[in-house]
């Protein structure tokens, strides 16, 4: 068997001023053929776990190149259709192949394209032919559409937010792909539109128990493959925004639609309910202060890097600062002005600095301070579970009390390890504050005493039924309350 393997994959905030080039993908990942680490990132595990299987099976895998940009704005369309040109390149030279198997994200827009995996997945199609298996996993964060579900033999998206599965599911992936190459299954993806948006973190109730019975169910029934949620992702504005249920079945077309119709009719009876609760920055700060022990992680939800905002908002830090908080560490603010003053000052120097809230309205004030530089990282990395991820050239500054990590390349959260790699012991911090929405989960509730989620300025698109929507469909809830029988009706302004 001759196996072709590619990954493409950003996350795109449309509303996000952070337009993406190809400088965007090489500051995060963009490995040539043969080319990508052991390691895989987050949608790039079916490169690595192919290499496990190939190796195993004696077959050949024939790997194409692999690009990860941080989420952001729009793709820059000259960088989407080069990236997307060498991928088909090079499986035109890789022909014949038995199998494509993908790593994409799904939530990809690029300045002239709606829906780049649908073009990529559709170019891909018509080299092979209609026999060809073509298969991808992908970040439920996405965006399902009718062209790449033609496109595609078969999908599997991460079932775990935060996103700790990722290569367990490319092994779902990859598990399937052989039984279907050796004749054994026949896959068959079903499709049911859940007519709504929503955020389904997995680290609390209900969508952990309703994960857990997807989990049961793909061993129990007989026939079926694999079961994904397609949460959908509500920065994104395109036409086919919104949740989704997958069903992969051996060859049975009715059982999917049916458990997909099933299993999404009850996330919509459940809508509304999935998200945690969260604050005001005043509350945050209030929670924190008042807790008896640290650390308490306040996660900055919404201005999250890994939902394609900035990272640079200050509106929680101003208010710990207002408050006289002690014992404070940030991690990150995205300033790559501030981090190359900072690194031509040098470790121990003590300068004025201007930091944070340049990037959009509602992200606060520039913070202005005299800091002492406490270190300076080169190329600075954090772990996510399996994967190791870059967030650039930081600085550690300190002042009153309060430490902050800036960073030069934008990612979230993830890990502590984001303040052990410059020096900072986390554990021994009364009060964390991280931007990210719910990946931080797994790793910083091992070490808190306290999670606060808060809600602070306006970043974020995160009030569907309240947003600018272009093009997104607005026959969805919360546009609608009742989707399956009331008309939409259209914005103020809009006809």
């Amino acid at each position: 068997m001759r196996i072709f393997t590619a990954a493409l994959a950003t996350e795109t905030n449309t509303f996000s001023p952070i337009a993406i080039d190809k400088r965007a993908f090489e500051a995060s990942l963009h490995a040539k053929p043969g080319q990508h680490p052991a390691t895989p990132t987050l949608c790039t595990a079916p490169i690595t776990v192919g290499r496990e299987v190939c190796a195993r099976e004696g077959w050949t895998l024939i790997e194409g190149t692999a690009s990860w940009a941080d989420p952001a704005g729009l793709v820059a369309r000259a960088t989407y259709e080069e990236l997307r040109d060498e991928i088909v390149g090079q499986l035109h030279a890789a022909m014949p192949v038995d199998a494509v198997v993908l790593g994409l994200h799904g939530a990809m827009v690029a300045q002239g394209y709606d829906d780049p995996e649908g073009d990529l997945l559709s170019r891909i199609r018509a080299i092979v032919g209609p026999e060809i298996l073509v298969c991808a996993e992908l970040d439920p964060h996405s965006h399902l559409t009718a062209k790449r579900a033609a496109a595609a033999d078969f999908f599997v998206y991460f079932k775990e937010f935060p996103h700790t599965d990722f290569v367990e599911r490319a092994g779902d992936l990859w598990a399937i792909a052989v039984d279907a190459l050796k004749g054994r299954v026949k896959p068959v993806m079903s499709v049911f539109d859940c007519r709504m948006i929503d955020i389904f973190p997995t680290s609390r109730q209900p969508m952990r128990g309703f994960v857990d019975r997807l989990l049961a169910l793909e061993k129990s029934e007989l026939g079926l493959l694999s079961l994904s949620v397609v949460h959908g992702f509500m920065a994104g504005d395109v036409p086919e925004m919104g949740t989704k249920m997958v069903a992969v079945t051996d060859g049975r077309p009715e059982l999917g639609a049916a458990l997909a119709e099933r299993l999404g009719r009850e996330l919509f009876a459940l809508r509304g309910t999935f998200m945690v609760p969260q604050v005001d920055e005043k509350q945050a700060v209030d929670i924190a202060l008042a807790a008896p022990r640290g650390p308490v992680v306040i996660a900055d939800v919404w201005d999250n890097p890994g939902g394609g905002t900035a990272g640079d908002a200050t509106v929680i830090l101003a208010e710990l600062m207002a408050r006289g908080a002690g014992g404070v560490a940030v991690g990150t603010i995205w300033d790559p002005i501030a981090v190359q003053i900072c690194f031509a000052a040098g470790e121990g120097a003590q300068i004025p600095l201007r930091f944070g809230a340049k990037s959009a309205p509602f992200t606060g004030d520039p913070i202005d301070r005299r800091v002492t530089v406490k270190a300076l990282r080169r190329g600075a990395e954090m772990a996510f579970g399996d994967s190791v991820v870059p967030f650039g050239d930081a600085a550690w500054v300190h002042f009153e009390g309060i430490d902050v990590i800036l960073n030069s390349t934008r990612a979230q959260g993830f890990d502590p390890s984001l303040f052990t790699a410059l020096g900072i012991d986390p554990a021994r911090r009364k009060i964390l504050l991280v931007k990210s929405t719910n990946h931080f989960y797994d790793s910083f509730s091992r070490i808190a005493a306290r999670i606060v989620y808060c809600a602070a300025g306006k970043p974020y698109p995160n009030r569907p039924a309240e947003t600018d929507y272009r093009k997104a469909p607005r026959d969805i809830w919360p546009m609608l309350d009742d989707p399956w029988g009331q008309a939409p009706t259209p914005p103020s302004g809009r006809t």
